[in-house]
């Protein structure tokens, strides 16, 4: 067989993921309009989030329920920090509002999500399954907490009312959220966010393949499989753990500062337990470890309820001749049932990693330990 043509279907795979990639947006504008343009950015958004939480839950094998959190932590410090909230909330200290670069606000904003996560991870190192999850959960719930009630004596997140007039990602001088024209055609904002996205999502699944075949990354895999024995082969687990909650809550906190511009606007009710659980959900979807599976997760679930939403009362309008279902409640019903029948048809996710699937069939098979 010669060896050239498995790399050239390779080669060519890839450029033909790259030329659709490039005409999406375009695509999807004019086929369904640029809403859903909006909607395929959150998705890479959810893609970012999905790749840090499997940092945590797919490499390290550690259950994370408040991963929200760090998506809030970066979302909130690129506001207090790209807007006029501080300098109208404390008019003393600030005398304008922070004209900071946004090429150093996200960086800075990932930085400190990175610090929280290692604060949440230092004091759980002992802790693992519902145990852990239980703490993170609390973590996530304390921290929407916090943003919902720092408002009084000192108001520093503007609590439930959240914080706006936050500035968009500027490249080159010129801010996302307005349209450019290039070549006599005017490229939309949400086109000109997807390509910005898109190119901060390689850069992460670049690194997330990265540190899976770095010695990092088989450490995390050996912590997952059986933390005893890793330990007895001189692997310093509370290090290795503590870098799998920083590295993670680093992506949610870059996510976290993307969000906060894309849309102009935070409040405390974007990160609740639920996008906590949807994440988590992507993950295990997807096939928890496997960096693709992670991504088709994420994709899916980021897409499939706006797809429901829109297709539920022209579906019943045609079956039954009216909408006796609110499209919101069957939306949440007919997601609800997917999610089940996927679990109970692929428990490994529907592209889990090879690994994945040799330990469940030896656990059907009735050969694991």
């Amino acid at each position: 067989m010669n060896p050239v043509a498995p790399k050239l279907r390779a080669h060519l795979g890839i450029a033909l993921i790259g030329v659709a990639l490039a005409v999406l947006p375009f695509v999807v504008g004019a086929t369904f309009g640029n809403s859903w343009v909006r909607i395929v950015d959150f998705a890479l958004l959810y893609v970012m989030l999905a790749l840090g939480l499997n940092i945590v839950v797919g490499f390290a094998g550690l259950l994370d329920l408040g991963y929200i959190a760090f998506y809030a932590v970066g979302a909130y410090l690129y506001a207090l920090l790209s807007s006029p909230h501080l300098a109208l909330a404390f008019p003393a200290v600030f005398a304008s509002a922070p004209d900071l670069p946004f090429w150093l606000v996200l960086p800075l904003g990932a930085l400190v999500a990175g610090l929280f996560g290692v604060m949440l991870g230092a004091p759980t190192l002992k802790l693992r399954g519902d145990y852990l999850a239980i703490v993170t959960l609390g973590f996530g719930e304390i921290i929407r907490i916090f943003l919902n009630n720092l408002n009084a004596p000192l108001n520093l997140t503007n609590g439930p009312q959240g914080i706006n007039n936050i500035a968009p990602a500027r490249i080159a001088g010129h801010a996302l959220s307005r349209p450019l024209e290039l070549f006599g055609a005017q490229i939309p904002s949400v086109t000109l966010y997807y390509y910005f996205f898109l190119a901060l999502t390689l850069l992460v699944i670049f690194v997330c393949v990265r540190l899976q075949d770095s010695r990092l990354g088989r450490a995390w895999v050996a912590i997952r499989e059986d933390e005893v024995a890793a330990r007895a082969c001189g692997i310093n687990t509370r290090n290795v753990k503590l870098l799998a909650f920083g590295l993670g809550a680093t992506f949610g906190g870059v996510a976290g500062g993307l969000f906060a511009g894309f849309q102009g606007f935070v409040s405390p009710e974007s990160f609740g337990l639920l996008e906590s659980i949807m994440v988590l959900c992507m993950v295990v979807l997807g096939g928890m470890g496997n960096i693709a599976g992670v991504i088709l997760g994420a994709v899916l679930l980021a897409l499939l309820p706006e797809v429901l939403r829109w297709g539920a009362a022209p579906l019943q309008q045609a079956l039954f001749g009216s909408v006796p279902v609110d499209p919101e409640t069957l939306r949440l019903l007919l997601f609800g049932i997917a999610l089940v029948l996927v679990m109970r048809l692929r428990p490994a996710g529907l592209w889990p990693s090879a690994l994945r699937r040799r330990e469940l069939a030896a656990h059907a098979d009735g050969s694991a330990p």
